[in-house]
Parts: structure tokens; C-alpha cells; sequence
């Protein structure tokens, strides 16, 4: 038996995909900047709390998280199958950018006292995260592609 066929067995019934022995725990920490991003246009304030967001890796979320399955998540990781690892972890790096360039652009348009560009701005990005939450949900649950970055600069478009 593989380690692939051990890990498989061992997540069994458990919150990580018996396929791609990924776990959708993880994305909760980019629905928090996504949550808050969309509270902007009213509470222009919480744009701080959008600043303190930085990325984390796969490994570094569930060593924070109350994740019941932790450990098994962060060790089945390095087993997760190269056609699901790789475009997971190009998402994510997608998604990582994306969050950081959506506070950066918000808190530049409010700096320019433009607060109605500084809130389509969070919007969008708000909008952009959650479709590509939605790709990253698609392959942890066994399917396949990622954005290119055309569409990602077209999600982000002013």
C-alpha cells in the first residue's frame, strides 16, 4: 500500500477530501478577509482589520485552527496528488495576491479621498475572492483549473 492509499484510509470520515486529501477548513481564512472587505463600504474603519490580514500556508492555518483533524491535514498535505496540489497552491498564491492588491487599492483611493472608489474597489475584491474560493473549493473536492492572469486582471479591472 502507498502512502497516498495510507492517507486515504486515514481520512476516511474525517473534513479532508479522501481524494486530494485537502481540507476546506482552510479557505476560512481567506472568507475572513473576504467578510471583511465586504463590510467596508460601511464601516470604512474596519479597512484597518483588512490590513492586519497576511497570508498563511496550508500548514500554518490548521497549526492556528481549532481544526479538529489538524495534525492529519498538515501531514496528508505532503502526500496530496501533484494534479491537485499544484493548481490549489496556484490559486491560493492567485488568491493571496489578489486579497493583498484589493486592501492596498482600497486604502489607496480612501488616502486619495475618493471613499466611493475606495468601496467599489473593496467590493470587487470581495466579488474576485469568493469566485476564486469557489475554484479552490472545486479542487479540493477533486476538480481541476485555476485562473489565468488576464482573468484575474479583469476581475480587478477599476
Amino acid at each position: 500500500m502507498t502512502t497516498y492509499e495510507c492517507f486515504k484510509e486515514k481520512v476516511e470520515g474525517r473534513n479532508i477530501h479522501p481524494e486530494t486529501l485537502l481540507a476546506t477548513d482552510y479557505l476560512n481564512h481567506f472568507n475572513e478577509v473576504i467578510m471583511l472587505l465586504e463590510m467596508v463600504p460601511d464601516m470604512p474603519d474596519i479597512l484597518e482589520d483588512c490590513k492586519e490580514w497576511q497570508p498563511k500556508s496550508y500548514a500554518d492555518h490548521f497549526r492556528d485552527s481549532g481544526f479538529s483533524d489538524r495534525e492529519l491535514a498538515i501531514a496528508a498535505y505532503d502526500h496530496v496528488p501533484e494534479r491537485f496540489k499544484k493548481p490549489f497552491e496556484e490559486t491560493v498564491e492567485q488568491m493571496n495576491t489578489l486579497a493583498l492588491l484589493s486592501i492596498t487599492r482600497t486604502d489607496e483611493a480612501f488616502a486619495e479621498g475618493r471613499p466611493e472608489v475606495a468601496a467599489e474597489r473593496a467590493r470587487a475584491g470581495s466579488r474576485a475572492l469568493q469566485k476564486m474560493i469557489d475554484v479552490a473549493s472545486a479542487i479540493i473536492h477533486g476538480g481541476h483549473g485555476t485562473f489565468d492572469q488576464a482573468q484575474i486582471d479583469d476581475m480587478m479591472a477599476p
